[in-house]
């Protein structure tokens, strides 16, 4: 499986007489699946399967789903009113009219009111079912365009973070074999701090076990060198395993930044604080990056 982005957009379109209809679709970032769907008057029945289809298809984002619809045929017709219109010309045949007056036109007749009738008419049970069928296929349509897209954007995703882990990866064995952590490098320090005391004159043997003891404790980031390896295999399983997996990947840079965050504060080597450093860097990228991940 691969893994895709939350971010996307699609739109499909299609007639079904006499409804002319267009999905709009648009996927963003959130944390769980945050789904908005708008539907015009009368299609309130698409709601229900509307929203099954699309929590089907989509594990997280917010998701916008705007559906427009247009009949090409009015449900109004124009009927005329005969009776009126008959009685209208059989009241104005019997009216003796002046020379300059006209007789009356049909045009002139037809625009009382009243002889015109606007009727509505009956909608058709079968055309709306099928239109309604019809609407339903072009949303999943819209969707695989939808998951396409996505899934495009997930490949380009995965490489990066390939290209963090990698270097994670890397700065974690730059801080294994700094040359501050090395056992010569730590006695060094040690002489100093204890040169540093005795200098004061005050020889204490509890001080002076407890400052080396402090000493070889900063200088042991072994724990963390080997979680942050841990960590780094189990983001490239979950990047190959596919799937719903930015979840998984958000609490792994989570944990990432904890173990950065305790190796720098570990540090008592300038070498070794820079690579901590740059590791945090890499890691605040590797979050970002896995916040986009559905």
């Amino acid at each position: 499986m691969t893994i895709s982005s939350m971010t996307g957009f699609a739109r499909e379109a299609g007639f079904s007489a006499p409804y002319r209809w267009s999905w709009e679709i648009k996927t963003v970032n959130s944390k769980g699946l945050d789904l908005r769907l708008r539907l015009p008057p009368g299609f309130d029945a698409l709601e229900k399967p509307a929203r099954a289809t699309i929590s089907h298809a989509l594990s997280r984002g917010a998701c916008y789903a705007n559906l427009a619809v247009t009949r090409e045929t009015p449900l109004v017709s124009a009927r005329v009113n005969r009776d009126l219109l008959a009685e209208l010309m059989e009241s104005l045949s019997g009216l003796d009219l002046p020379a300059h007056i006209a007789p009356a036109s049909l045009d002139g007749l037809l625009n009382v009111r009243g002889v015109i009738e606007s009727v509505e008419v009956e909608e058709d049970e079968a055309e709306r079912e099928a239109a309604q069928e019809n609407i339903l296929n072009g949303l999943g349509a819209a969707l695989r365009q939808l998951a396409a897209t996505r899934a495009g954007e997930g490949a380009a995703l995965a490489a990066t973070l390939h290209r963090r882990l990698d270097r994670i990866a890397d700065l974690a064995n730059a801080a294994d074999t700094c040359p501050g952590r090395h056992p010569d490098a730590v006695r060094e320090k040690l002489a100093a701090a204890i040169a540093q005391i005795v200098e004061s004159g005050r020889l204490d043997e509890t001080r002076l076990h407890q400052e080396a003891v402090l000493m070889a404790a900063k200088a042991d980031i072994r724990e963390e060198i080997d979680r942050l390896h841990a960590h780094v295999s189990a983001a490239r399983k979950l990047l190959a395993e596919g799937g719903a997996v930015g979840r998984r990947l958000d609490f792994l840079a989570q944990e990432f930044g904890r173990e950065t965050n305790t190796l720098c504060a570990k540090s008592n080597d300038s070498a070794l604080t820079a690579i901590g450093l740059e590791l945090k860097v890499e890691v605040e990228q590797l979050r970002e990056q896995a916040q986009n991940i559905e």
